[in-house]
């Protein structure tokens, strides 16, 4: 399966290794805050250059700079539901800006040329079991009508996605500008909250921090964002046709360290194929390929004797081909040791 076909199939966009299953019957094994602290992120347009970043495998991915010149800017976004204010784990959330000089990638026109084909500061992600994407990027430059700012899309089904915009401190951001002079040459975001045509009615739930990095690497944003649903701990959106035919559950533990089971249930005889995937888009190996021809409930045992992996975040993905179509579902699972 090439990389492209999966990250597109997958919303978003090694070795083999293939070892034993178990079937079962019955029921599978199976950072805080408090009301009225989650309030519904205000929704906004997704501007003049929006693209959608599943048509190129490049945009999945953490770091988004490509070659663009600019102070670095480490993103991170906490997606919670707006019911009872918890993580929601296994979403996409896309995100894209313009450069230093207020250019987007992928358009050219009257006041953005030259830009055609270009891929620069676009991206998208899976939140984690805390709810949480990070990116590696620069801060944005300003242009005419817009204070400094960065939009993002949050995509839960595909009959609901959460779009809004996010923007920092007027003095922080400001005198990033000025001491990076060389290359921020524009000088100082001219405009207020007030006078910018998206934040003018208001911004206090868009308002990012931004800290320096205690590295040394640039500087730090966060920001909480709350849309519509009910935060859980691995259970996420799962399309109609999709849960037909096979049905994918969270690893746990998750986080794990040694060792974590994937139970996934196939509702109608397919093949199967499970496989992990790197946050950069990197298949890191085939889990399972084989035809399960019993339909039933299946868990897949992962451990560190069998299959070892590095810290971090991945993606594991399930695909049923069968008499009906190939469908496919995926969710995110986190190593630590």
């Amino acid at each position: 399966m090439k990389r492209k076909d999966f990250l597109k199939a997958m919303g978003v966009a090694g070795i083999g290794l293939t070892v034993p299953i178990k079937a079962s019957s019955g029921s599978l094994n199976s950072g805080s805050c408090t009301p009225p602290a989650c309030v519904l992120i205000p929704t906004e347009t997704a501007g003049p250059f929006p693209l959608d970043l599943t048509e190129n495998s490049a945009y999945f991915r953490q770091d988004i700079r490509e070659d663009q010149a600019g102070v670095q800017l480490n993103l991170k976004l906490k997606i919670k539901g707006l019911e009872n204010c918890a993580p929601m784990p296994n979403l996409r959330v896309n995100i894209w800006h313009c450069n230093k000089d207020g250019l987007y990638s992928g358009y050219s026109q009257s006041n953005n040329q030259g830009q055609t084909g270009k891929t620069y500061l676009r991206g998208y992600q899976y939140t984690d079991a805390n709810g949480e994407v990070d990116f590696v990027t620069i801060l944005p430059g300003w242009y005419n009508g817009r204070i400094c700012h960065i939009h993002f899309q949050v995509y839960v089904s595909s009959s609901y996605a959460a779009i809004s915009q996010l923007t920092f401190p007027l003095d922080i951001k400001n005198q990033i500008f000025t001491n990076n002079s060389s290359l921020y040459t524009k000088g100082a975001d001219p405009l207020s909250f007030s006078q910018d045509n998206i934040f003018s009615d208001g911004y206090e739930y868009q308002l990012s921090t931004l800290t320096p990095n205690e590295n040394g690497n640039g500087y730090d944003a966060y920001l909480e964002v709350t849309i519509k649903g009910e935060g859980v701990l691995g259970v996420s959106h799962v399309e109609k046709q999709t849960a037909k035919n096979i049905v994918l559950e969270q690893n746990f533990p998750n986080p794990y360290m040694d060792q974590c089971t994937i139970p996934f249930s196939v509702l109608k005889s397919s093949k199967i194929t499970l496989q992990l995937w790197d946050l950069s888009g990197r298949k890191v190996a085939i889990l399972i390929d084989k035809k399960l021809y019993q339909v039933g409930n299946y868990i897949f045992d992962m451990n560190k004797e069998i299959f070892d992996i590095s810290n971090g975040s991945y993606v594991y993905e399930i695909i049923a081909e069968n008499s009906d179509g190939i469908f496919k579902t995926s969710k995110m699972m986190t190593r630590v040791k």
